[in-house]
């Protein structure tokens, strides 16, 4: 069984830093992507970034500059590193996979996910 947790969210003061986890379980990497997305209060999901096991990256144009998405195959675990946090960046994170690639014009579609974890909370306060 796919399972996805993430961890990390909390509050920060604007410009501030945040790390979060989603450690996952159930599945190889290998073949798969694994993505960040989150919503605001009110709005759609977004996606936030995307790493690809054949080492593709994708960011969000809002987050370009400031996030940095990774994995640690041994670990099972894939990381978002957040800096320079903005009041806008408050939503709840959720992680997400799916088989193969979607690349730079899909990987973005929450649509196209069929596993999600329960999300984490990350309030930026100004």
């Amino acid at each position: 069984e796919v399972q996805l947790a993430e961890s990390g969210g909390g509050l920060v003061q604007a410009g501030g830093s945040l790390r979060l986890t989603c450690k996952f379980s159930g599945f190889s990497f290998k073949g798969a992507s694994l993505a960040w997305f989150r919503q605001a209060p009110g709005k759609e999901r977004e996606g936030v970034s995307c790493l690809s096991s054949d080492g593709d990256t994708y960011y969000a144009d809002s987050v370009k500059g400031r996030f940095t998405i990774s994995a640690d195959t041994a670990k099972n675990t894939m990381y978002l590193e957040m800096n320079d946090l903005r009041p806008e960046d408050t939503a709840v994170y959720y992680c997400a996979k799916i088989n193969g690639y979607l690349g730079y014009n899909d990987w973005y579609r929450a649509y196209e996910y069929p596993h999600w974890g329960q999300g984490t909370g990350v309030t930026v306060s100004s």
